[in-house]
């Protein structure tokens, strides 16, 4: 029998929905407001704030730096985080409960605390205010999320088709490149996509670790509004937004798709 969720459900849904979105959804007109502060329009919608992005070398150097190491951290952390999962699905022990919770224990770290271990820590590595420092930053960010993803997909696949290849004649890696890696390939891709948003907008974590030499985005939107109340600061929230819903729909999309069956053998 099919559940159908009750009339009052869908609308509970739509309203928490509403509430969650909605905020963000106001940079959008306000990246086209017609005046010279941070505001909605008010006469008449206006794209000069974006011509001014567009011109403006050192909005668009921030913007190309965060959306670089958003890239190379989520890359980063979707290897090891899937390399991770597969190596706690294939062994057996007491000790996998306390390194997968070693691993997600930055999703139980408040964040100011996280900040204020990283700056000490940076600071003595000397990564403070460095790209790469900032790129570790969004790894540990992103990790947990694809671990999460992997280990969930690992435990729906079925260990048979493993031992079939395996008896087959592959190899261990054959057998991780044609049979175990297709299986969750998606929810690799989701992994690595929530791994590239929480990179993108970890800004916490970032404004204890970076200065005025890494100019990411969210030290250029912080130091914006705290000096200037730039309205460009809507037009990048904007494209921000953008962004983040394209790397969503190309998931949606490629998950429907559905993939090919593993080969074994």
């Amino acid at each position: 029998m099919t559940y159908r969720p009750t009339a009052w459900i869908v609308g509970l849904a739509l309203v928490v929905a509403a509430f969650l979105i909605v905020p963000s959804l106001i940079a959008i007109p306000a990246s086209f407001t017609d005046r010279t502060y941070l505001s909605l329009p008010e006469h008449t919608f206006s794209l000069q704030h974006y011509k001014r992005f567009a011109a403006d070398q050192a909005w668009r150097r921030s913007f190309m730096l965060s959306a670089g190491t958003a890239l190379t951290a989520a890359t980063i952390a979707t290897v090891l985080g899937t390399a991770f999962s597969i190596g706690l699905w294939g062994i057996a022990g007491r000790w996998i409960g306390l390194l997968k919770g070693m691993v997600l224990l930055p999703l139980a770290i408040p964040g100011i605390v996280a900040a204020l271990a990283m700056y000490l820590l940076w600071t003595k590595l000397g990564l403070y205010d460095t790209v790469t420092g900032v790129i570790l930053v969004q790894v540990a960010v992103g990790l947990p999320f694809v671990v999460i993803v992997t280990s969930a997909a690992l435990a729906m696949l079925d260990a048979t088709q493993v031992k079939a290849s395996r008896s087959l004649g592959a190899g261990p890696w054959r057998t991780l490149r044609r049979v175990v890696l297709p299986s969750i390939r998606e929810s690799i891709l989701a992994g690595f996509v929530l791994a590239l948003v929480s990179g993108w907008d970890e800004s916490v974590i970032t404004l204890f670790v970076t200065g005025r030499n890494v100019q990411v985005l969210p030290r250029k939107i912080w130091d914006s509004l705290r000096y200037d109340i730039d309205p460009i600061v809507a037009v990048v929230a904007t494209l921000m937004l953008a962004l983040t819903l394209a790397g969503v729909l190309v998931f949606l999309l490629f998950s429907k798709r559905g993939g090919g069956r593993p080969e074994a053998g």
